[in-house]
């Protein structure tokens, strides 16, 4: 009921243990991503499972190599109040009630191999570009709000009999079963963990995934194994960029790209370029850009213990 007050709370207990990454506060739930030692996140952990109104806390991890990424997932810690954890701006829904049938990682290429499954790739466009499982059908979303009216012209409860869906961890497909259960569809899966635990779990030599999946954090992709993949960012945008398309003419570091160019004005992207200029000169000098690791310990101290 009071999950407006949270953020404040949480925000300070992550900054206090050294956590950063995203969490999504929501009248249905919390979810989200945070990087930080053993110690931070089982705080962390702790902390969000003694809420009151938090039931059964369902999460995966995964470590990144200090070789890889030593300066972690993310730059800062953020905590975001929305209406919905993901937002697809239907009423009616509760996937806490009403939901597809869960499919194990395991159980995943027996489904989706039968002729008469339609796979569906509930994810956004800029995400799908990298990555997605064979024979599945990309809507081309630009958003999640954007898929109702793509299943009402796309697809039909009475000639798509079992219907299967899959996207980054699992939360989005939860609400999409939820949908298309509301609208008649009888038989509907949906990818336990999402395609994250599905590289996790299932060895590379017999998987059906084409490519890499693209992440919300500082590793932009993840292959199997969830090691991280090949991709880049594009600063302006937050698009996944490929070596390919670092050599494309709008391609300009921390301004624009490609897919994102004809998008901003010539101010907007001057804004970018100052932007990146900026974090440019912290990371020269060897100090924090963003979030509590730019203020004091004592800052991050007192601001915990308001909360």
């Amino acid at each position: 009921k009071n999950y407006k007050e949270l953020r404040n709370h949480l925000l300070a207990r992550c900054e206090l243990n050294g956590v950063t990454g995203v969490l999504i506060v929501a009248p249905e739930g919390i979810n989200g991503t945070i990087c930080g030692t053993r110690k931070g996140i089982d705080k962390v952990v702790t902390f969000i499972k003694s809420l009151e109104g938090v039931g059964e806390l369902s999460y995966k991890e995964s470590k990144i190599r200090l070789n890889e990424r030593p300066e972690g997932a993310f730059f800062r810690m953020r905590v975001r109040i929305k209406k919905e954890i993901v937002t697809m701006g239907m009423t009616g829904l509760d996937p806490a009630k009403t939901v597809g049938t869960y499919i194990e990682p395991k159980d995943w290429n027996a489904l989706i191999d039968r002729e008469d499954v339609r796979l569906i790739d509930t994810r956004n466009t800029y995400e799908t570009l990298i990555g997605t499982f064979k024979g599945a059908v990309d809507p081309k979303t630009e958003s999640f709000r954007q898929f109702p009216e793509w299943v009402a012209k796309n697809l039909d409860p009475k000639r798509d009999k079992s219907v299967a869906m899959f996207c980054t961890g699992g939360i989005r497909c939860e609400k999409a079963t939820s949908y298309l259960l509301q609208k008649g569809f009888e038989n509907v899966y949906h990818l336990k963990g999402g395609i994250l635990n599905y590289l996790k779990e299932v060895p590379e030599e017999k998987t059906m995934w084409k490519g890499e999946c693209y992440v919300f954090d500082e590793r932009v992709s993840v292959s199997h194994g969830l090691r991280v993949g090949t991709y880049g960012k594009c600063r302006a945008c937050r698009r996944p960029l490929s070596e390919e398309g670092k050599k494309h003419q709008h391609y300009e570091e921390g301004a624009s790209c490609e897919l994102c160019y004809s998008e901003y004005t010539e101010q907007q992207r001057q804004r970018f370029r100052t932007r990146h200029r900026a974090i440019g000169l912290a990371k020269a000098r060897g100090v924090p850009h963003l979030g509590s690791a730019a203020r004091s310990a004592k800052e991050t101290k007192k601001r915990a213990r308001a909360w």
